[in-house]
Parts: C-alpha cells; structure tokens; sequence
C-alpha cells in the first residue's frame, strides 16, 4: 500500500490547478509533495481526525497547539508561503466523488474514529457581552497568563505593543530602545509637563505610566482590569521610585472617576471594548479631559473580515475583541465631541515588534516550556507567527490617533505643527 503521504498528496492535488502549497511527511516517515514547499509534518492519524471533525482555521491551529501537526523551519515564512500559493490558486470545490474517497482515505488511515480531546486554554467566557465580569474574564485569559511569561517574551519595559523603530538600520536599536521611543512619542504627542495629570486607561504593566512619570514628572492614573498586571505596577512604581506620581487602579474603564486631566492615553486596549460600547468609551475619555486635553489612542485596525481576529484568536487569543477600520474608530472619537489632529500609520512597526518577540520567544523556549507548558508555548508561537503575517500582509494595521477635547470656542492649544514630536536622530 502507498504511504499515507503519498495518498493524502494525490487527494490534495485535485483541490488546486497548480503545485501543492506543502510537502507532506507522515507519521512514518514517508514524504510527498513539492520538493521546495515548506514541510508539514503528520505525527499521528489524530491529526486529520481534527481536521475531519473540525474542518477549517481552527482544526488546523489545534492540531498544530496539540502537536499533532507540526512545520518544519520558520513557522511564519512556511504559513506565508503556502497562503500565497492558495491566494494565487484558489482551491476548487472538490466533487461528491471525492469526498467520498477523502471518507475513504479516512477510515483506512484510522482517522474516522471520534474526535481527539481538545488542547487545553480555549477561553470559556460566560454572561453578557462586555458586561463588566465578562470583560474582566476576557482581559485575564490573555493578560494573566502570567507575568514572567511576558517578562520572557517583552523588553524590560515590559511594553506590549507595537514599538516605534526609529533607526531601523541602527545595528545597536533594537527593541527596548523602540519601545522606548513609542513612549516617548506618546509623551510628546500629548504635550506631557511637570505636573500634568495623565490617565492611563488599560495601563499593562505600567510602561507607559512609569515612563511619563519618570521622564515627565507626570501625575498618572493607571487603570487595568487584571489582578496581575495591577499588583505587578504597584510593586514596580515603588521599585522605579515614581510611587508618590502613580496610582494604579483596579476597575472596569465605565467606572473611571473625575475629570480634568491634562490627556489621556488608551494603548491597544480599545480592541477589548467591543462594537457597540465604543461610543460610550470615546464619551466617557473626553469627559475624563479638561478643555483642551489631548487623547491619544494607539489601536489595531482591521476591515469587516473577521473584526474578532479570526476563529483562532477568539478561541485561544483575545475572545471578545473587536477591530475596525482606523476611520470607523475616528469617526466615533469625533462623534464623542473630540477633534482629531493626527493619524499616524505604525503597520510595518508592529510586524518588527512582533519578529523581536518571536525571536525573544524561540530563544527562551525552554524557560516557556518549564514555566507555562509547551501547549501554551505552541499557542503563543503560532499567534506571533500569524500575527507578523497579518500586519506585513496588510490584514490588520496599527495606527496612533491624536485627538484633543476642544474649547466651546474651537479652541485647542495645539502646536502649529508636530515637529517637536520628531527630533532630529542625532538627538535620540
């Protein structure tokens, strides 16, 4: 009889009018395909049961979490190369008479049998849709995996998200000296003082609040859902001396108190508000503002297709999250009373940050595998991978909005313009 691999190739080959976008090896060891395609290695029949029971994106990434299914080299390039060779071929509808050889193929493969259990850290959210206990389950399924998990993957600053790369070519810049820059941009894009009262809403653990504190003398208020992430910034601001400039608070962002601040921040975090909340969001950030405060909100943009990120990340990811086009999300700042001043495009940034984070990732493997497992390691090696696709592909963008609360007379003590935003590299 042919190995698996051979048959399971002549049945692929009738989906596609060109070369297959893999190489399939089995779990004997047989391989078949195009030579110059990448790798996909089948360790065992449990890996088309769960593509059989669960055809589609998700079957695929759990057979790859469970280990199942594995790829042989770099995980991105090989999921890059075969989404173009199914982009540029299509796959065509495959006939009744095929899927009854495919059932076949099946059960002589000893694939037909029930569905393998599921890998462990699906998200099991319950109640309403943003209600505040949802949400607050939603921001620890990813927040809370745990903080020395994501001091391996982050920078010291312990910033999660997109960096600013300022001197890309600048052998010595890497990513700490990137996502010290986006903070400093932030900074300077709200016109931060001595003094000045900034809410941080969404405040991770603590990058930007300690940041502002430090460098600025600033007075901030930190807000995060996640138990972890807020002993984290408590413990770290008495650490970094900036205890007497920072408060860090534990609720929901409906319950943010008082007004009057000088700006305002929310960085990648108005992904976790959800659609139809987004309107009350941008009303209740101007209203935290005094007249002429500024808002900066950084946000991962994302046309109609799949808002939510797609079946793997809802499921393992970020459930609940919600992505727009960066002009949807303008249009609601400004329905909210707030004047938008700038729009800046970090698409190409974010694909950079998210390849330091894979390296990061792959170079402290075992570390992530003695701390969080290796199935939680494959789901954030399979996130990351896809994630850097998406940003470099153009199917998800990042940008940075510059929004100010105006005076009932128009006006917005802005600067005439943002060069002061941008210095000159010989002062960086």
């Amino acid at each position: 009889m042919k190995p698996a691999a051979e048959r399971l190739t002549a049945l692929m080959g009738h989906l596609f009018t060109g070369p297959l976008p893999v190489r399939l090896r089995d779990w004997d060891g047989a391989e078949s395909g195009p030579a110059d395609a990448p790798v996909v290695v089948l360790r065992s029949p449990d890996a088309l049961r769960r593509l059989l029971w669960q055809p589609g994106e998700l079957g695929l990434a759990e057979a790859y979490i469970s280990g199942d299914l594995d790829v042989e080299g770099d995980l991105a390039g090989a999921l890059s190369q075969a989404r173009r060779a199914v982009r540029d071929q299509g796959i065509t509808r495959p006939r009744p008479a095929r899927m009854a050889s495919a059932a076949a193929l099946a059960v002589s493969l000893g694939a037909a049998s029930l569905p393998p259990r599921r890998p462990d850290g699906r998200a099991r959210l319950t109640g309403r849709l943003h209600s505040s206990s949802r949400d607050r389950a939603a921001i620890s399924h990813h927040y809370d995996v745990s903080n020395d998990f994501y001091a391996l993957l982050l920078d010291e600053s312990m910033a999660y998200s997109c960096a600013y790369w300022a001197r890309p070519a600048d052998a010595s810049y890497g990513l700490a000296e990137a996502q010290r820059d986006k903070l400093e941009l932030i900074c300077r894009k709200l016109g931060l003082g001595a003094g000045d009262r900034l809410l941080d809403v969404g405040c991770g653990w603590g990058s930007l609040a300690v940041h502002a504190a430090r460098e600025h003398r600033v007075r901030v208020t930190a807000v995060t859902l996640s138990r972890q992430q807020r002993d984290f910034v408590a413990a770290r601001v008495v650490r970094e001396g900036v205890a007497g400039l920072v408060e860090v608070q534990l609720r929901h962002w409906r319950h943010i108190d008082g007004g009057g601040h000088d700006a305002a921040a929310a960085v990648e975090m108005g992904e976790h508000v959800g659609d139809t909340e987004y309107p009350a969001f941008a009303a209740k950030l101007h209203d935290a503002l005094r007249p002429e405060g500024r808002l900066l909100i950084q946000q991962m943009s994302r046309g109609a297709d799949a808002p939510g990120g797609g079946p793997f990340i809802e499921t393992y990811i970020a459930p609940d999250m919600h992505m727009r086009p960066v002009g949807r999300t303008a249009d609601l700042l400004e329905a909210a009373g707030l004047e938008i001043r700038s729009v800046e495009s970090l698409r190409e940034h974010y694909a950079a940050t998210i390849d330091a984070w894979r390296t990061r990732l792959e170079d402290r493997w075992s570390e992530v595998e003695n701390l969080v497992g290796e199935t939680t390691g494959r789901v954030w090696r399979l996130y990351l991978a896809g994630a850097s696709l998406a940003f470099t592909e153009r199917r998800m963008g990042v940008d940075q909005l510059l929004a100010v609360r105006p005076t009932r007379d128009g006006g917005s003590g802005m600067p005439a313009t943002p060069t002061a935003w941008y210095p000159s590299a010989g002062r960086r």
